[in-house]
């Protein structure tokens, strides 16, 4: 390795956080590392950015989290908002439906209507109707669940966003999330999983076959608290580390 190479490795370690331990469900105990990456434009290459942001902090036994958004925008599964045509029933139900401070919901106009042609106008009336009936009884996510088509994936369309580009367009979920993380796996060597989090709740859209072992609500304990954080911290990449005694005295030796 030459002392460019040395040197963008350190440059690219220098934007890593440590976020709070944690305890998973089985009792483990995981130490988080939060990396930082620039803002990953449209159509760039997934690989490369693990092999240019992670490879340099990674090491044997960590489990690499990604941010659905990241998989997305190197795979340019985007919808833009010139592309999406209101309709009646989006400008209406968008009326009636519940906002939330974990992101745009389906109070947005424009994110109803993709829901709509995504998914067809009587499943969104169905999902819309069951919503209402069951919501008064405590019940949340009802809509999603009926909707189905990966809605709940649906992302972008975000007017308060620090990032010009999320104003005009949404992301839609991954395209092949298990594909993609065994293509990481195969050419890196990091072993993967690939998550929709948020401040509410984790779900896992795909891990690499060497985490098949891992129960997924195991896997996504790991990450329940959402490391990565909610607004422009730019880490879609979080490296878990099993935390024993072995690592915390590298840890501290080296600091």
């Amino acid at each position: 390795m030459n002392q460019n190479e040395n040197r963008n490795q350190t440059e690219e370690s220098r934007h890593c956080f440590w976020r709070k331990d944690i305890v998973s469900e089985s009792g483990q105990s995981y130490k988080r590392l939060a990396v930082q990456t620039h803002f990953v434009q449209r159509g760039e290459s997934y690989i490369e950015l693990v092999k240019r942001y992670v490879l340099p902090v990674f090491q044997p036994g960590d489990i690499l989290s990604i941010s659905e958004k990241v998989i997305t925008m190197c795979q340019n599964n985007i919808v833009e908002k010139k592309d999406v045509h209101l309709g009646f029933w989006a400008k209406t139900l968008s009326k009636f439906a519940s906002s939330n401070s974990y992101g745009v919901a389906m109070d947005q106009p424009y994110k109803l209507q993709l829901a709509i042609n995504l998914c067809g106008l009587p499943r969104i009336l169905l999902a819309a109707f069951c919503s209402a009936v069951t919501k008064p009884f405590g019940i949340h996510g009802v809509f999603y669940k009926v909707a189905g088509h990966g809605i709940a994936g649906i992302d972008g369309f975000y007017p308060g966003s620090s990032f010009e580009l999320y104003h005009d367009i949404a992301l839609l979920n991954p395209i092949e999330p298990d594909r993609v993380c065994n293509e990481i796996q195969k050419e890196c060597g990091v072993d993967c999983m690939i998550v929709d989090a948020n401040d509410l709740n984790v779900e896992l859209l795909g891990k690499s076959d060497t985490l098949k072992q891992i129960p997924n609500q195991e896997l996504c304990s790991m990450i329940k608290d959402n490391p990565a954080g909610q607004e422009d911290e730019l880490t879609p990449f979080i490296l878990i580390r099993k935390k024993t005694d072995s690592v915390e005295n590298a840890e501290n030796a080296s600091a």
